[in-house]
């Protein structure tokens, strides 16, 4: 059974900013599951929101009691016991391209690169990974950087030298 990626587009802005990214998110959220053996099992699905920033923001202070946008937020699909002959929910991740267009500005990343990497982080919370202890942190950001070479994107923890 194949993986659905199902990527709803909230926010038109970022059709305009990107070339297909429905088709991105899908390639970025596959190339996790296939980074962490997801593959082999199949019948997985992910929901991709691409949003904007009041939607994220107010989700953030529904969910997580945090009043204020983020880049990406992860809601991971309760296991229920669901009977493996049908696709298995892993949950929703929700970008807000605001934050997102501002990161990748003041990062110095392509918008692409940058959205990419957190829908990449966004799949990883819903798998489990989490990044809220130092060694935590320390691994699941070396399992984005190993799946984003994978995709041909550069190291975003990497600090580049001033010219």
């Amino acid at each position: 059974m194949a993986n659905i990626i199902d990527v709803a587009v909230a926010d038109d802005r970022w059709e305009d900013e990107l070339v297909d990214a429905s088709h991105g998110c899908r390639r970025a959220a596959e190339a996790t599951l296939t980074a962490i053996g997801m593959e082999r099992a199949g019948g997985f699905e992910v929901s991709i929101v691409l949003s904007d920033d009041r939607m994220v923001q107010g989700l953030n202070r529904k969910f997580r009691g945090i009043d204020k946008t983020t880049n990406v937020l992860s809601f991971p699909a309760e296991a229920k016991g669901t009977p493996r002959s049908r696709q298995q929910p892993l949950g929703d991740v929700v970008l807000a391209f605001q934050t997102v267009l501002a990161e990748a500005k003041a990062q110095g990343k392509s918008f692409s690169d940058h959205a990419t990497h957190l829908v990449v982080h966004g799949v990883l919370h819903l798998l489990g990974r989490d990044h809220q202890m130092d060694g935590d942190a320390e691994a699941m950001e070396a399992l984005e950087v190993q799946i984003l070479r994978r995709l041909d994107v550069a190291n975003p923890y990497r600090v580049s030298d001033p010219a």
